[in-house]
């Protein structure tokens, strides 16, 4: 009986073992819809978050400049701000140059290495851009808000 049960329970830990490494969070690039439509925790933030009109009007600041949004699924603060950051730039109506997503690992790794490049530490960080220069990164949450972290030129890298 005790190796019966002693069978049973390291085919479990195998199982389970091998459901884990399966499990691995997604990494690359992904369209905003994709990430809606695919991760719930970001559909329900983005229908729940309401921008002002102030801040609306205040994302044109960042009309034909590149946005680059490193994240994970997995990451709450990515969870809370990347849709924050969708709803703003879907209601303002701005039009940037590009808009990049790049979903990391739990090692912040993806398998282009833009965050290598952008020399990640922390999820999320959402990088602007203008003419390839890198003018402002909010890390993790906002300092002031999402808009004023990304708008405002004295804000360059929290």
């Amino acid at each position: 009986m005790f190796k019966r049960i002693t069978l049973l329970l390291s085919l479990c830990l195998l199982s389970f073992m091998a459901l884990a490494a399966d499990n691995k969070p997604f990494t690359g690039h992904i369209s905003g819809v994709d990430l809606l439509n695919e991760y719930p925790k970001f559909a329900s933030e983005y229908e729940s978050f309401s921008p002002t009109t102030a801040d609306e009007k205040a994302m044109q600041t960042l009309a034909g400049k590149d946005i680059l949004v490193l994240f994970g699924t997995w990451c709450h603060d990515s969870q809370r701000e990347v849709p924050r950051l969708l709803k703003l730039l879907d209601q303002s109506n701005v039009k940037v140059n590009s808009l990049k997503l790049v979903a990391v690992g739990y090692d912040k790794r993806d398998p282009q290495g833009i965050a290598e490049q952008y020399n990640l530490q922390y999820t999320s960080t959402i990088i602007v851009l203008d003419k390839g220069e890198e003018v402002a990164r909010m890390v993790e949450k906002p300092k002031q808000s999402l808009v004023k972290d990304l708008i405002n030129p004295n804000i360059v890298k929290n």
